[in-house]
């Protein structure tokens, strides 16, 4: 994002986007952590200026990420700095759950209008697959066995007030306003069959960064995304179990 100034109007605007492919979970681009995945973004995202802007006229980097347990210190600045920004560039990452993304969008605009920044590098990222399991242990147990708390659901999809998963309160609010189950799998469907005309015609090529995976025998390139599942239909859908509510 930069500015234009027109008449004390700082108006921002996007001047690049990128993303990587979207991926399974446990699935082609789970042995990579969500700052290595922004990294390849923010790469990408660069050098799709084409020059115009270099990597020493970034003021400020700025990424949310909800799963950041075992990433090491300040995710957005390892993204920021294996994305090719020089150490003179500052990085913040945000947690707004599943706003972070679009609310480190938010904040970069902000810092344009008020003038506190020129060109701002904004965007998300994550990884569930890397997300650990951790164990408290930093006051160890005598006897007894412990348990082991799964990070993604507990700092990512369960509410930490009322302690209920996020795909309770979708079924809370179908219930709220009387959205049956099959309404809910005939608009899945038509998004299902949306994004396979999209991706069929390349509407996604311009904006996936392709990352290599090296693997024991080559390196594949990853350019698609491997999610959502192809040649879905209605009968597929409605013979699905459901997962939180029957």
């Amino acid at each position: 994002m930069t500015s234009n100034t027109n008449n004390d109007i700082t108006e921002v605007v996007i001047l690049s986007a990128m993303r990587t492919p979207i991926c399974s979970l446990k699935g082609c681009l789970s042995a990579l952590k969500a700052h290595q995945l922004g990294a390849v973004a923010i790469k990408g995202a660069l050098a799709k200026v084409n020059g115009n802007i270099g990597p020493d006229e970034v003021n400020e980097v700025i990424m949310g990420q909800v799963l950041a347990a075992n990433e090491g210190q300040n995710p957005a600045r390892q993204a920021a700095r294996n994305g090719g920004l020089p150490y003179i560039v500052p990085a913040t990452t945000i947690n707004m759950a599943c706003g972070s993304g679009l609310k480190a969008i938010i904040l970069g605009a902000q810092a344009i209008r008020t003038g506190d920044a020129h060109i701002v590098v904004a965007g998300g990222q994550e990884s569930m697959s890397q997300a650990p399991h951790c164990i408290a242990m930093r006051h160890a147990k005598k006897m007894g066995d412990t348990t082991l708390i799964d990070s993604m659901l507990h700092d990512g999809l369960i509410d930490a007030f009322n302690h209920i998963h996020i795909g309770i309160t979708a079924e809370n609010v179908a219930e709220a306003r009387s959205i049956s189950r099959q309404q809910q799998d005939e608009f899945a469907l038509q998004s299902y069959l949306k994004f396979e005309e999209a991706a069929s015609l390349g509407h996604f090529d311009t904006e996936i960064e392709p990352i290599i995976i090296s693997t024991t025998k080559n390196d594949v390139e990853i350019r698609h995304d491997e999610y959502p599942r192809r040649g879905t239909s209605m009968e597929v859908m409605s013979k699905m179990k459901t997962v939180f509510k029957e």
